[in-house]
């Protein structure tokens, strides 16, 4: 199926070639101060096939953004993807998938360890009652499961 250019970077993928769990360079920019931001696209289920439960979602989202920080300073932000398939990590600075892979990982062994979702909670969270930490560690688990086919987008 032959679609249109589109601005948006994923809206160009092929989302019926794709093969989760993977972790994929999505887009590099240089901002007009020069800064530089890479952003990665981690695809954990099969997009129109399977998703994530909401409250999966959200609990991966907490764990993520706050155990990630503990394995870099360059982390901007970790953000759920509307489908519910996977989640975008903005970076400060270039990154060599190498050095994302060493982070997700080791933060994905963090969220296996945690023993709370953080933040869950009225008054740090907009929908506090809304985590699962059971869902978010076997979906880490999953992911991790994968990781020697993390760089293989496609098949």
């Amino acid at each position: 199926m032959n679609q249109p250019r589109m601005n948006v970077e994923s809206f160009n993928l092929d989302h019926r070639t794709v093969t989760p769990p993977y972790v994929r360079l999505a887009d590099t920019k240089t901002l007009p101060g020069g800064d530089v931001v890479t952003k990665f696209d981690l695809r954990f289920v099969q997009p129109n096939r399977a998703h994530l439960e909401m409250a999966t979602v959200h609990s991966l989202e907490h764990l993520f953004a706050e155990h990630s920080r503990n394995h870099s300073d360059r982390v901007l932000d970790f953000s759920p993807m509307g489908c519910q398939t996977g989640f975008y990590l903005m970076l400060e600075g270039r990154w060599e998938l190498p050095d994302v892979l060493d982070l997700v990982a080791g933060t994905l062994q963090d969220v296996l360890g945690a023993t709370e979702v953080p933040a869950a909670n009225e008054v740090q969270c907009g929908w506090g009652a809304n985590h699962t930490l059971e869902g978010a560690k076997d979906a880490a688990r999953e992911f991790l499961a994968g990781r020697d086919g993390w760089e293989q987008v496609t098949a």
